[in-house]
């Protein structure tokens, strides 16, 4: 999977079946890895609005439930319909967060929140077919965590038992592993899932305020209570004993449950303009931890895009009673920039960020998006950052995102697209069940748990190809073996994902950006 190789590979696809467009493509992959021509890549390589295409795609892949006739990632059907049984409530829908098949609330509610602050930010970017599916993609979460606040002082918090889950390698639409419902029942908390759920909620009710308004309605409605069972309750979810065998070690609470109180407040706040969420992010900052962890972003930690949220009022709206909130996102971003004196974020050799611990690409996701949004913020009020020595503009930050962005589609050492289905060179081997199956349509037979570790162990491709997926990524080292068994290279999440949206309407609509 080296130079060579890709060389070699790029001169044995085939023409016809890929069209001139990928053949160009791989070839100017090529071409930059053996240093040819490599502003000849980076003029014209990338076809981001392709990838915004497949991006938002991708989470089709990922539906639970009752799947709708227009289904594009064919391959799919109907699966967990029994979803809520024990608790004789209706909890069918939302998306598996990854390339197992359980509904854990925790990722998918941020999953919901970045595909809506993707739509808020940069949906006037989106080709209107993209900015209709990605409602689509918000609304398929939304209405399933719609279902997990409806009853009064519960909130549902999972779906599915991890430990038989995981001990099977079985299609979603042939479960029949352990669909636990996880409820969280007061006066037990769950704050972060209850707080991430209403920033999900309040988020997505501003991404359908034109077109659907009494959605949007619906959605804030439920964002608030919400909130209240949050707040009301302080407490990590995890820390309940009949749910921490079920999320841990998967999506524990390990960063505290006090940054989705203030993250949740935040898109109250923003979706509302009512002053009380404005005065509970102004009085509860320093009690619940703002200044915390600020450079940590993702499902777990909400530090840094809260304050980059936050900063938008004080950029924009010159509320300086929250210019400390500024004052962290502002420092975030400068770590980012390795001129800076106050940089700390690692990086692969390729120049890919890089932080321990497995699906590092969430990472780069997740930052791409934050700087893209603060450099805008930048922009509306021609502002500059101002780190040490050092002044950052709003095309600094762009142009570190673009890096990111454009290595994650093949500008890396591998030559190796880490998205699934984007240009003729990617991973064929995820770490997904329903990916490496057979699917259901072709295979209608009942594929038991043990029956499908044939094919979890098989170094064939995957036969249904999950097209917009970006897996973990590579290591620190930007080495990358395509095997599923190495889920912590090869598995996509949702969340990887979500935030890429966002980054990915801005370069479509940006394409010749440097």
């Amino acid at each position: 999977m080296g130079r060579r190789s890709m060389s070699m590979r790029v001169m044995m696809w085939k023409w016809g079946n890929r069209g001139p467009h990928l053949v160009f493509q791989n070839l100017c992959h090529s071409m930059y890895h053996l240093n040819f021509s490599k502003w000849v890549c980076d003029a014209v390589c990338h076809d981001y609005e392709d990838a915004l295409s497949k991006a938002i795609l991708f989470f089709e892949g990922q539906r639970s439930g009752f799947l709708p006739q227009d289904q594009r990632m064919s391959w799919r059907a109907n699966s967990g319909l029994s979803d809520g049984w024990s608790y004789n409530t209706d909890l069918t829908g939302g998306y598996y967060d990854a390339g197992d098949n359980i509904k854990f609330g925790f990722p998918m509610a941020f999953t919901a929140t970045m595909l809506a602050w993707s739509v808020l930010e940069f949906g006037d970017m989106m080709p209107p077919d993209e900015l209709r599916n990605s409602l689509v993609a918000i609304r398929w979460a939304t209405d399933y965590l719609i279902k997990t606040v409806s009853q009064p002082n519960r909130i549902f918090v999972q779906v599915g038992d991890p430990s038989s889950d995981h001990d099977c390698w079985e299609r979603p639409e042939d479960m029949d592993t352990s669909r636990t419902a996880y409820a969280v029942d007061a006066p037990n908390a769950a704050s972060d899932v209850a707080g991430e759920t209403a920033a999900a909620l309040a988020a997505s009710s501003m991404a359908f305020r034109s077109s659907d308004p009494g959605y949007s309605e619906t959605l804030l409605r439920n964002a608030i209570n919400a909130f209240q069972f949050a707040d009301s309750y302080r407490g990590a979810y995890s820390d309940n004993d009949n749910v921490k065998y079920g999320a841990c070690p998967y999506y524990c609470d390990f960063d505290g449950y006090q940054d989705e109180l203030l993250w949740g407040a935040a898109w109250l706040r923003r979706a509302t303009q009512d002053d009380n969420f404005l005065n509970y992010i102004q009085s509860n900052g320093k009690t619940l931890g703002a200044d915390d962890n600020i450079n940590e972003f993702g499902w777990d930690n909400k530090h840094a895009g809260l304050n980059v949220l936050v900063s938008k009022e004080v950029i924009e709206g010159n509320m300086y009673s929250l210019e400390s909130y500024k004052d962290s996102a502002q420092s975030f971003m400068c770590t980012l920039i390795p001129e800076s004196p106050s940089s700390h974020i690692e990086y692969t050799p390729g120049g890919l960020v890089y932080r321990p611990g497995g699906s590092n690409l969430q990472h780069a996701t997740s930052i791409a998006f934050l700087e893209l949004v603060y450099a805008n913020y930048l922009t509306h009020t021609s502002q500059d950052l101002n780190c040490g020595n050092v002044y950052v503009t709003a095309q600094t930050l762009r142009r570190h995102a673009k890096k990111q962005v454009d290595y994650i589609l093949g500008d890396n050492p591998m030559g190796l697209s880490y998205m699934v289905g984007y240009s003729g060179y990617y991973p064929q081997r995820i770490h997904h069940r329903g990916s490496s199956l057979p699917s259901i349509k072709d295979n209608p037979q009942f594929i038991g748990c043990k029956e499908g570790s044939m094919y979890y162990n098989s170094t064939n491709p995957n036969p249904n190809v999950l097209v917009g997926a970006i897996v973990g990524g590579p290591g620190e080292n930007d080495d990358y073996l395509d095997d599923r068994v190495d889920f912590r290279k090869s598995e996509p999440t949702t969340y990887i994902n979500a935030p890429f949206v966002g980054v990915l309407a801005y370069f479509a609509a940006n394409p010749n950006f440097t």
